[in-house]
């Protein structure tokens, strides 16, 4: 089998609650995420003070994995066996924080994460990156704090969840110096849904079965997050800031940018003008992370080609069997070559300037 160049552009952390008593401010401590039980006996994340709406926890399968998601020197030893050169990681306890509505609390839990992130990447810190996850609540404090993981962390990323936040879509016009922010410094934004079902989502407002919240929040959530920053202009007017989407396959892809495309050929004059079709903004500013086993990756590249798609393994998540996944996606013969080097590690390596 060919030998590929192999980067990960979504994995996970799973984040020991130990580490806020070491990273947060004392004060912000009781504000910092921690599994409690409710009084049905099941477990819910307690953030910001608040208890959360109940999410199944992981299956059994999981366990395999645990380690290297709280242990650097497993992950990497984990990454060897599959053959991974570098893997982008993001927090899963840490997705929380974005829920919460008090933004100095925001602000403080996401600088203890990102420094405890940078200290468990300083392992081997050329294979284990991880962006910054910002305040989203407060553009001026996720300014500050892009701008100080930057320069002192080093990071090459930013995290927001593609959710609103604060009652702002990503096109709300306050976003307009973080945009800048991210060109001046040279880092990709990243979004990131979690159905955490405390932040506004498409799905728990309607349905309490967890599977079906799931499955709507992270694919329609990254679709509207798309339309917001293509059909609102940002991409337009940022035309260096790179998009990473993650964790919602791409096989929505053609479909939603030949319906944006359509819908700005035939209802354009509803909304901002743009000079290009919205297909020509994400092809030019936009990535999106395919699971090596989805079906769809032959058909994406056939109607987008394939120098947008990037390859994922959700680690260590059950969602998605870890052992075997760089292989399979290698040996796949209904993808030619050049398209899976560029898929396993071309393309996010362009991503996040790697």
């Amino acid at each position: 089998m060919e030998k590929y160049r192999v980067i990960d552009a979504d994995a996970h952390f799973w984040e020991p609650e130990s580490i806020w008593a070491k990273y947060v401010e004392r004060r912000y401590l009781p504000m910092a995420p921690q599994w409690v039980k409710d009084s049905q006996g099941r477990p819910r994340m307690l953030v910001g003070g608040k208890l959360r709406r109940f999410a199944p926890g992981p299956p059994d399968s999981f366990e395999k994995m645990e380690r290297g998601a709280r242990d650097a020197k497993s992950r990497l030893a984990d990454m060897d066996r599959e053959g991974i050169e570098v893997m982008v990681n993001y927090p899963s306890n840490g997705i929380w924080i974005f829920g919460i509505d008090d933004a100095a609390v925001m602000a403080a839990l996401c600088r203890a994460l990102n420094n405890w992130v940078h200290d468990y990447c300083s392992a081997n810190p050329r294979r284990l990156l991880s962006p910054a996850v910002l305040p989203q609540l407060d553009v001026m404090e996720s300014m500050a704090e892009c701008k100080r993981a930057a320069t002192e962390l080093g990071v090459k990323a930013a995290l927001l969840r593609p959710n609103p936040v604060g009652g702002r879509n990503l096109d709300d016009p306050a976003f307009e110096p973080l945009w800048s922010l991210m060109e001046e410094l040279d880092l990709t934004l990243v979004l990131h849904e979690g159905t955490t079902q405390d932040v506004p989502e498409i799905g728990p407002d309607r349905y309490d079965n967890y599977l079906y919240a799931h499955m709507c929040s992270h694919s329609f959530e990254q679709q509207m997050a798309l339309m917001c920053l293509i059909c609102g202009g940002v991409l337009e007017r940022h035309p260096n800031l790179r998009v990473m989407q993650v964790e919602a396959g791409c096989g929505w892809v053609p479909y939603w940018l030949d319906r944006m495309d359509h819908h700005m050929h035939s209802w354009g004059h509803a909304s901002i003008k743009l000079k290009e079709k919205p297909s020509d903004y994400f092809k030019r500013n936009c990535f999106v992370s395919a699971d090596g086993e989805e079906r769809m990756i032959p058909e994406v590249i056939r109607l987008m080609g394939d120098d947008n798609i990037c390859f994922s393994t959700d680690y260590p998540h059950p969602d998605h069997p870890f052992d075997g996944v760089v292989a399979g996606l290698a040996s796949r013969n209904d993808i030619p070559g050049p398209s899976r080097k560029k898929i396993l590690g071309e393309n996010a390596a362009r991503a996040f300037k790697i």
